[in-house]
């Protein structure tokens, strides 16, 4: 296995970028091996690293399908809904509760 190339923050030649870039024109990685990699330097710690991708062997994202879209949406009304009282919360509910805000702390909301 050949080393990749390393450049320093900021100093990637043109024809390569990160996943994020990819997604911003519309484009993904589709299962080529990472081309370099840029690396910035912190203190006290190792480096923070980015792997950088080919343009031109980029793919298209995939389309999202209708089956796609309602799967989603399934999933995040799921993220909703309160496992103790059954209702929608109207906000996703934090995995630090565990449960809505008012089953989380019934004392308060009888106060209020």
């Amino acid at each position: 296995m050949a080393a990749i190339p390393v450049y320093p923050w900021r100093l990637a030649p043109e024809g390569l970028a990160t996943r994020r870039q990819l997604r911003e024109k519309g484009l993904r990685p589709g299962g080529q091996d990472v081309a370099a990699q840029l690396e910035r330097p912190r203190r006290r710690r190792g480096p923070l690293v980015a792997y950088l991708y080919s343009i031109e062997l980029a793919k298209p994202v995939r389309p999202m399908t209708p089956a796609k879209w309602a799967s989603l949406a399934k999933a995040n009304a799921a993220r909703r809904r309160c496992p103790e009282c059954g209702r929608d919360a109207g906000y996703v509910i934090p995995p630090s509760l565990g449960t809505c805000v008012t089953c989380a702390y019934p004392e308060e909301q009888r106060a209020a």
